[in-house]
Parts: C-alpha cells; structure tokens; sequence
C-alpha cells in the first residue's frame, strides 16, 4: 500500500454540525433514554419521507423485521419467504420467531427477488413475504403485492438498504403492510444503530408500539398483560436522525453523483458492470454494486487483496444464506450462487470525490488485467 495515498474506506457516514447540534441538544436536554422530542419527531418525519402513515422508532433494523412480523401474527412454524441474497439478519429475524426462512431466487438484472419464483415456494405454511430492496434497489413490489394477495400473504418490505427509492414514483415503506430501515453507520440515514418500522395499518401500528416496550399497559404502568421487548431507540440517535433527514436530499443527491461518477469511468468496459436500475424504479445506490463477468468466487477475493494493497477498501457480495451452515439448504437459487461469485461492493459514501472514484476504478481496471494475466499465464 502507498503510505501517501489515503486510505479509501467502503463506507463511512457524514456527519455535520447539523447533527453535532441536534444530538447535544438532546444530551443537554436531559431526555437521552427512549423519551424525548425527537423520538416524536423523527417517527413523524421519517413515516412522512416514506410516503406512510406511521413510524415506530427501534433499536437496530433487525429487530424492526422481528417485531413487523411478530406484530403480523407470525409464529412458530410458519414459512416466510425471501430471497437468498440478502444481509443474515433479513432470515435471523425470522428464525427469531423459530419461523422457517424459505429462501427464494433473484432477478438477474435487479437483484432483488425473482416475482417468478414466488408461488412454487408457497406451501399450506407459508405466512409471510420479505422483499428486501437490496442495495438500494426496490424489489418489484407490484407483482409481489398481487401474488401476496391471491395467497392472503403478509408482506414486509426490508428496506434497511434503500431509503427513498421509489417504485412508479412511490417510495419503499409503504408498499408493504409495513416495511422496515436500518440507520446503521453505513446507511444512507444514519443514527449510528437504529431502525424503524412504516406503516398504514393504524392496529399495527398501535401493536407495534406496545410491543417494543416490554408490552407495558398505555393505561395500567408496570402491567404487563403478555411479554414484550426493550426494542427502544434512544432520544440521541432519534436527533440525529432528525438532522439527517433534513439532508436526504443531500445526501441522495450525492449518491447519484457517486454513481454516475463510477459509470462515466467503467461503462466502457464489457467485464464490469455496475448498479442496473429497472424502468419502474429510481435507486437510492446504498453502495456500488459491481459485477466482474467470469470471475471465480477464489478470483474476486484474490481481486480484493490487490485493491486493499493499493489502499481501496472492497466488500464481497452477501453469501447466499443458504449455503451458511446454521439455515436450510436449497438448489433452488442457481443465479444467487452465480452473482454471488462475480459481485463486490464499491466505495460509495457522501463526500467520496470523483477523483477518487478514478483511483478506485484505475485500481479495480488494473486488478481486473492482473487477474487475466495471471489466469492466463
């Protein structure tokens, strides 16, 4: 690696004196546990910024995906089905609720769930449906909503990686009977951990929240008429999420900036391919989602290596979450396993400048040549 070169990680969020000031705010407030303005405040926002009705503010976007489908009604045996290329936490969340994950294919040109795959995994079981709008890409809400509804499926968008993407104009969170976000460090929003759940359903709405605080009576304090959970997100990560969603235009704006920055430099070359987006959708671009055409799964982390020398930060793509040792096993999922193999995530934060996305991509282009080379040799 070249001392004088700065490191140039795969993520990292912008934090500004907006929020500096929100969160101490909140600190000098006093109010710095799971009561406060901002909580209000950002639910109300956030519900708003996602074209829904109500939002209930949570400690991390995995137990949003837990507490939607237990609110829901889902229980112990019940099948959910979602794609096999996702973050563990989408099929954790289910097996939280000792629900069985059914892991389904992806679209080739999206990533996100293959419509066409849905109904021969439904079974007399099968209680729900998670979309997960990856990448920043949605899933094709349209025809999952009209297959979920001829099968009186549950359906729950995982939005964790897609804030303000939108489906024929519409956003993600409201597509769903409710949808869930993630505002870890590397989202485009962040709260440093945090998540939240969207909603058009009033009772749902209203279950959610009597659940995420250990089930406490709105009427009767300390009675617990059944178990609940701490799921609470704190007044500080409510205020910064606040100042940040004052900036999302910002900061959406800057992905796209990203995006066609990285796409000026590699749309000439046929071996890589970067983030696709369907005619019916805009992408929020989460990360740079390149795919290395003919690579091998032993080649891409080779590839890895050499970026890390040259001072780029890479990730591989998520492993398909059938193949980790703990979940159930399935054949069904051909073009997971095969994009899975060929894909690495990218540089892709707010203030990534456009000449560093030229060193990023003079460094990928040359690692990409050295691989040749020395599959040739």
């Amino acid at each position: 690696m070249d001392e004088n070169k700065p490191f140039i990680p795969i993520s990292k969020p912008s934090i500004t004196e907006k929020e500096i000031a929100y969160g101490t705010d909140a600190i000098r407030s006093t109010w710095i546990s799971s009561l406060g303005k901002y909580i209000d405040e950002f639910e109300k926002k956030f519900a708003e910024f996602s074209d829904a009705k109500y939002g209930i503010a949570l400690m991390n976007g995995t137990v949003a995906i837990q507490l939607a489908l237990e609110a829901s009604g889902v229980k112990a045996g019940d099948e959910v089905i979602i794609p096999d290329l996702s973050f563990v936490a989408t099929a954790n969340a289910v097996l939280y609720l000792n629900a069985v994950p059914v892991f389904i294919d992806i679209d080739p040109f999206n990533l996100c769930m293959d419509p066409d795959r849905i109904e021969e995994a439904v079974s007399p079981k099968t209680k729900a449906i998670i979309p997960v709008h990856l990448y920043g890409h949605p899933a094709d809400m349209v025809r999952i909503n009209e297959i979920a509804k001829r099968h009186n499926l549950i359906v729950v968008e995982d939005a964790a990686e897609a804030h303000g993407a939108t489906i024929n104009g519409k956003k993600v969170g409201s597509w769903g009977h409710c949808a869930t976000f993630s505002f870890y460090g590397n989202k485009n929003i962040t709260t440093g951990e945090g998540g939240m759940i969207t909603t058009n359903d009033e009772k749902l709405y209203q279950r959610c929240r009597f659940l995420r605080d250990h089930a406490m009576s709105p009427v009767k304090r300390y009675w617990h008429p059944e178990m609940g959970h701490n799921f609470r997100m704190t007044n500080i990560q409510a205020a910064i999420g606040v100042a940040q969603l004052e900036r999302i235009k910002e900061i959406t704006g800057s992905k796209n900036r990203v995006f066609n920055a990285y796409h000026r430099r590699l749309k000439n070359h046929p071996e890589i391919s970067i983030n696709k987006t369907s005619p019916w959708a805009t992408n929020a671009f989460w990360l740079i989602a390149a795919r290395l055409k003919g690579i091998t799964e032993k080649q891409r982390d080779e590839l890895i290596g050499w970026l890390k020398e040259d001072g780029v930060d890479s990730r591989p793509f998520f492993y398909p979450m059938s193949d980790l040792p703990y979940l159930p096993k399935t054949d069904n999922t051909p073009v997971t396993h095969e994009i899975f193999k060929e894909g690495i995530n990218l540089p892709t934060y707010f203030d990534l400048s456009d000449s560093e996305v030229d060193r990023v991509c003079d460094s990928l282009i040359r690692s990409m040549a050295k691989l040749k080379y020395s599959v040739q040799a």
